[in-house]
């Protein structure tokens, strides 16, 4: 029988068993960044952007180097995802953001070079999503594909398509 204390540091060690991997709740897989990077790969995001500097405000960044990817994974590919980041939009209206890419980081591929296509995801949302501020991290639901994208900003790696989007509360 577990004591008051065996019962707690056993919820402790499930928690954190639990978090070291992927959350799947209600059908849903909560990711991470790093669970981004394909197995095997010893890298991560910090160490690939190493040595990128910061280009100054109202500077292009056309004609940065993108960080080369490893490759992507495809161990979520169907699956519903949820994953949070910063929106770098690409179509937009009055009435919100409709396709945008998904990235770790405030300014990635607008005031810093892109990080690598294994970083950045194309989300494509259901209902037009109004957004307050690039700096204010969103929280993006959908499904989870690979497929290799250019765009004049960046090449991505994986999709979100049919996405629901909101803001991150944590």
């Amino acid at each position: 029988m577990l004591t008051r204390r065996g019962f707690m540091g056993a919820s402790a060690a499930a928690f954190a068993t639990v978090t070291a991997t992927p959350v799947f709740a209600r059908g849903i897989v909560d990711l991470d960044w790093a669970d981004l990077i394909p197995e095997g790969d010893t890298g991560t995001l910090m160490e690939q952007l190493r040595g990128i500097g910061v280009v100054e405000h109202g500077q292009l960044t056309t004609g940065f180097e993108q960080v080369a990817a490893s490759g992507v994974t495809e161990s979520y590919n169907g699956k519903t995802v949820r994953l949070p980041g910063f929106v770098v939009p690409l179509d937009f209206s009055s009435t919100g953001v409709t396709e945008f890419i998904l990235a770790p980081f405030v300014g990635a591929c607008i005031h810093v070079p892109p990080p690598p296509a294994n970083q950045l995801v194309l989300v494509t949302a259901k209902k037009p999503y109004m957004m307050g501020d690039l700096f204010d991290p969103v929280e993006v639901t959908g499904t989870f594909g690979t497929a290799a994208t250019s765009t004049d900003l960046a090449e991505i790696g994986y999709t979100l398509s049919e996405a629901k989007v909101r803001a991150y509360t944590g």
